[in-house]
């Protein structure tokens, strides 16, 4: 029997606070799961890569917040 693949992504350096995350859905009177802040963090990613395009597109060597 073939063995499934499963394709997992690297997981990559959190670049956000995770006690601050964590505040944020306390404080709506929400848990968070163990993995959330990997996942927000993943989506900051996401978000910046994105925004280095555009300022590559744009042929500039400055990330602005409107590239976000």
């Amino acid at each position: 029997m073939a063995k499934k693949k499963t394709a997992k992504k690297k997981a990559r350096e959190i670049v956000v606070v995770g006690s601050k995350v964590k505040d944020v859905v306390r404080s709506a009177g929400y848990r968070s799961d163990g993995e959330l802040v990997q996942a927000v963090s993943d989506k900051v990613h996401d978000m910046l890569e994105a925004a280095i395009k555009r300022a590559e597109a744009n042929k500039r060597g400055t990330v602005r917040p409107y590239d976000l």
